[in-house]
């Protein structure tokens, strides 16, 4: 839904909206990620641009800069373990996009998770 929204230029709610209305509704919990990246997109921009190390969000792959957004707001917002959400979204980084955007999705979100208050990445 991330990408979807990302790619053709529409709103993440309406996006979510007609997922949730189709016969093939996604999981709670998937709804509930994507409504939390929606709330704090711009928030979770920053923190992305911030820890991202001279990489414009804006030309990051698109499925790159949604899986940031997502593992982004699971560190900040979920009790899931930091490895865990960090394994999860490299194994989506490396299986969707390029060659090295498992490495990537791996060291911003370790970055991210390492200046969060009471991080349990270590």
């Amino acid at each position: 839904m991330l990408y979807e929204a990302d790619v053709r230029g529409r709103r993440l709610g309406e996006v979510l909206d007609a997922h949730v209305r189709g016969d093939d509704a996604p999981p709670a919990f998937a709804i509930t990620l994507v409504e939390g990246v929606q709330a704090e997109r711009d928030a979770l921009d920053a923190l992305i641009r911030a820890h991202s190390l001279e990489w414009k969000l804006e030309r990051m792959p698109v499925v790159d800069r949604n899986v940031l957004r997502l593992g982004t707001w699971e560190l900040l917002h979920t009790e899931v373990p930091t490895p865990v959400v960090i394994n999860e979204a490299v194994n989506l980084a490396k299986e969707l996009s390029t060659d090295d955007s498992g490495r990537f999705v791996n060291g911003v979100l370790a970055r991210v998770a390492a200046q969060r208050p009471s991080s349990d990445a270590s």
